[in-house]
């Protein structure tokens, strides 16, 4: 993908993402790894109405070259992209959203992880989704938190592709933008049906079941 291209695909994925209610407002943000540094969407852009030309263009060191100013998230996707491409090296796309379910269902956690195993496709397509507790946003401890558990994750073989930052929404990752929009489609779907099935909390995916899914389709679970 050219930088031309990368900057096309940021403004139309996050054209999808607000006009379906994914993101809304300012909040969220959309970056892109380049051969030699970055696109990200500026800073308190709506992503409904980006300009491919105004996004902010960073060197590899993340300094800025050119476009708006860069959202403050910058810190963490490229936190992200070290952790991640050393078990996948072509994610080259991070997106961020404060997508309605997976918020909600953080603000009474009930674990270390978002949501357990309760789709084959969530199984397939997402994986685990560890929760990182809250930090306010930009924190650099929170970033230092994902890359640690982008590893442990990747260390133990179930590399994940998604966290979930407390009260802020997740963070997803793919080689592509339409790749990690589909990611996070699926996660936010997962997290609605666990909201809409309340206190009966179907039980997840047996064991025999998840390993069925990772022999045949190669889930990250």
């Amino acid at each position: 993908m050219t930088e031309n291209q990368a900057r096309e695909e940021i403004c139309r994925v996050g054209r999808s993402l607000f006009e379906r209610g994914y993101v809304h407002a300012t909040a969220g943000n959309i970056s892109v790894r380049l051969d030699d540094g970055f696109l990200i969407t500026p800073t308190d852009a709506c992503l409904g109405f980006l300009d491919p030309a105004r996004l902010a263009r960073l060197d590899a060191d993340g300094k800025q070259l050119g476009g708006d100013r860069a959202s403050k998230t910058i810190a963490l996707h490229t936190r992200i992209y070290a952790a991640a491409c050393r078990f996948d090296a072509q994610t080259a796309c991070v997106i961020h959203t404060h997508s309605t379910h997976c918020v909600a269902l953080t603000l009474s956690p009930a674990g270390d992880e978002l949501l357990p195993a309760l789709t084959p496709y969530f199984v397939m397509k997402v994986g685990h989704v560890p929760l990182i507790p809250y930090h306010r946003p930009g924190a650099p401890e929170a970033a230092e938190m994902v890359a640690q558990a982008i590893e442990r994750f990747g260390a133990a073989g179930t590399p994940i592709r998604a966290v979930m930052l407390e009260r802020l929404g997740p963070n997803v990752w793919h080689e592509t933008p339409a790749a990690a929009m589909a990611v996070l489609e699926e996660l936010e779907e997962t997290a609605r049906l666990q909201m809409l099935t309340g206190a009966a909390r179907p039980a997840p995916l047996k064991a025999d079941q998840i390993d069925e899914l990772r022999t045949t389709f190669g889930a990250r679970w």
